[in-house]
């Protein structure tokens, strides 16, 4: 990742760390239009400190590379449960409905020309309700009977399981399928040469989206699911 310093053009951090637009927004800071200017001159325009806006966006780069840095696969049932809910069900928690506004602006402001993103927005609802329905389910009901069956892998348990785990892993190939489509119609997430900051970001967050779920799905599906299957 570039070396981000309170030099660095706003554009050019959003661009390098998506999830920085959530910051900017909330700070105020035009990361769009106007985001072709150094983080520091930005800062000052909205009388903050660069330095400590600096520290913000790297607390972002930090939380993001740590995640990117382990490999889970050798975790043991409880340790691999814990990461998948923290690293994944969390930030999906967190990522969208902090998505969602940038998605609805960009639908509002480009569908008429760009009508292709009225079914982004449609997607990316059916995405949300979907995944936010399938984690919730997961750490209520799933993953407690699952860690409850690798402990005692009783003949009770493994008929309960079994059907919730194919059932989990149907909604995994639906949400691999929708996430097909958005990459399809996006033209594999790159935007127009004249599109905007917002329309931008946007696409660079939804396709850390796809790449987030995608290795979520693989430590359910193929690391989580096989040891259930294994003791199956």
């Amino acid at each position: 990742m570039t070396q981000l310093t309170i030099d660095t053009h706003v554009a050019d951090i959003v661009s390098a760390l998506p999830q920085s637009t959530d910051l900017f927004r909330k700070l105020r800071i035009d990361f769009c239009c106007g985001g072709k200017i150094a983080l520091k001159e930005a800062a000052e325009a909205r009388h903050l400190n660069p330095v400590e806006v600096l520290n913000h966006i790297k607390e972002i780069e930090i939380k993001q590379e740590r995640r990117d840095s382990f490999d889970p696969t050798s975790f043991g049932d409880k340790t691999l449960v814990a990461y998948i809910q923290e690293n994944y069900h969390e930030s999906l928690r967190e990522e969208l409905p902090a998505l969602s506004p940038y998605i609805t602006k960009v639908a509002r402001v480009h569908g008429e020309k760009s009508p292709h993103l009225l079914r982004v927005q449609e997607i990316f609802r059916e995405l949300r309700t979907e995944l936010l329905e399938h984690t919730e389910d997961e750490d209520k009901n799933v993953f407690p009977l699952i860690l409850e069956f690798l402990r005692n892998p009783t003949d009770e348990l493994k008929e309960e399981l079994r059907p919730r785990v194919f059932e989990l892993e149907e909604e995994h190939e639906n949400a691999g399928k929708i996430l097909f489509e958005l990459r399809d119609i996006t033209n594999n997430f790159v935007p127009p040469n004249d599109a905007c900051g917002t329309y931008r970001a946007v696409y660079a967050r939804l396709e850390q989206l796809e790449k987030d779920t995608f290795n979520h799905v693989h430590l359910e599906n193929n690391v989580l699911f096989d040891r259930v299957r294994q003791a199956i």
